[in-house]
């Protein structure tokens, strides 16, 4: 069917565009506010298309959307022997409602000429929530302070990652807004600088890693992303491995940030678990209730980073420093920990695809690079805003390839 350009109040790209006018805006002032906004959205857009067309956008089902299909139904299966089997049942369904609402947008989408529109809407929300967040950023906080009522929150700050997160894993599809190449590269370097700018490390390397990425495929269409898919595959099988030769190697972390420092004694204590079930892993969500990981770095551990301070023994004494909080801050770790070797074959698989087929795009494949980095190095796996963002992206990202 060809696409063509519907009016507004019939076209399932609007509920969509609304979303991303607002959704960095919306994320620096409450991030965990896009799963739900995310959810409707695409919701409306699969209505809107109903309505419009007579008929629902079920989805055409490509070797991404069915790897995704295989991972989850493992998921299914791992709950079984899960220490959290009503969490995971409930993360598997919110999952799976989200994917197929994806789906179901990506194909209502492909039926419409609405890439300009939503590319428009991207570029007018990023520059929104870039200044939003710099705002915020330069008043100590203020602006989501004042939307909290002014509380006692001395870590503040932190809470910016999430929302810097989003943008930078937005920013490489400016590359495909239809607009002047110095008004692109305006929003870009902005976006760019702001997330060097504010506290938030993984993101800043996801920026820089998702605008390196669409110019390598840009310059080599072919071999860039079929390497990225290959580094991806290898990386996720072999991550217990990479990470225990990496960790026997680690120098003294005393001088290195106690956030960072920690997130490597967790990855220590991880690689040690996932030695124990390697094959179907400790369950799907197990990463909460793994034994001992609401307890405290031992004064070994300590020892063996060279984390012998004072400071560093207050630090990682506090309640908050666990040896596993949540998640494990790397999803190729997260998998093989809770889904094993099974689990870590299909996740290779579907992180592979999905770089083979952003590579159709620069602005796609920077996105996706963009969403890697940022998995391995912040949010749990499963956490329900980060994939509802991921998801919406990838989206958008189909639509913008028609422009």
């Amino acid at each position: 069917m060809k696409a063509e350009v519907m009016p507004w109040r019939r076209s399932a790209a609007t509920p969509v565009a609304v979303l991303l006018a607002v959704a960095p805006a919306m994320a620096v002032l409450q991030f965990r506010t896009m799963a739900l906004a995310v959810t409707l959205a695409l919701l409306a857009a699969v209505v809107t298309h109903r309505l419009a067309r007579g008929a629902w956008p079920w989805p055409r089902m490509n070797p991404v959307a069915w790897l995704a299909v295989a991972l989850l139904g493992w998921c299914g299966v791992a709950a079984l022997w899960s220490p959290e089997p009503v969490r995971a049942l409930q993360t598997i369904g919110g999952l799976a409602a989200l994917l197929g609402l994806a789906l179901m947008t990506a194909r209502a989408l492909a039926e419409e000429a609405a890439g300009r529109r939503l590319a428009f809407a991207l570029a007018g929300g990023l520059a929104l929530g870039l200044a939003l967040a710099a705002l915020d950023h330069a008043t100590g906080n203020w602006l989501r302070l004042a939307v909290r009522g002014f509380p006692e929150m001395p870590a503040i700050s932190f809470g910016l990652k999430p929302a810097v997160s989003l943008m930078v894993l937005l920013l490489p599809l400016v590359v495909a807004v239809p607009m002047a190449w110095a008004l692109r590269a305006v929003l870009l370097a902005a976006g760019l600088a702001v997330a060097l700018w504010l506290p938030a490390d993984s993101a800043k390397i996801a920026a820089v890693a998702g605008l390196v990425a669409a110019g390598a495929v840009a310059l080599l269409p072919r071999a860039a992303p079929r390497l990225a898919a290959l580094a991806f595959a290898a990386f996720s099988l072999a991550a217990p491995l990479v990470f225990a030769f990496g960790l026997s190697q680690a120098p003294s972390l005393e001088p290195i940030p106690r956030s960072a420092a920690h997130r490597v004694l967790i990855w220590d204590f991880v690689v040690d678990r996932i030695a124990e079930k390697p094959l179907l892993g400790w369950g799907m969500e197990s990463s909460r209730a793994i034994p001992g990981g609401s307890d405290t770095f031992g004064v070994e551990t300590l020892d063996r980073y060279g984390l012998n301070s004072p400071e560093a023994r207050h630090w990682f004494g506090l309640p908050s420093a666990r040896r596993l909080p949540l998640h494990t801050h790397n999803a190729a770790l997260q998998i093989w920990l809770e889904l094993g070797l099974v689990g870590a074959l299909l996740g290779a698989a579907l992180g592979a695809a999905a770089l083979l087929a952003a590579g159709a795009s620069p602005a796609g494949f920077g996105m996706a690079v963009s969403a890697v980095v940022t998995g391995q190095l912040s949010f749990g796996v499963w956490q329900p805003w980060w994939v509802a963002s991921v998801l919406l992206a990838a989206v958008v990202a189909g639509a913008l390839r028609k422009t």
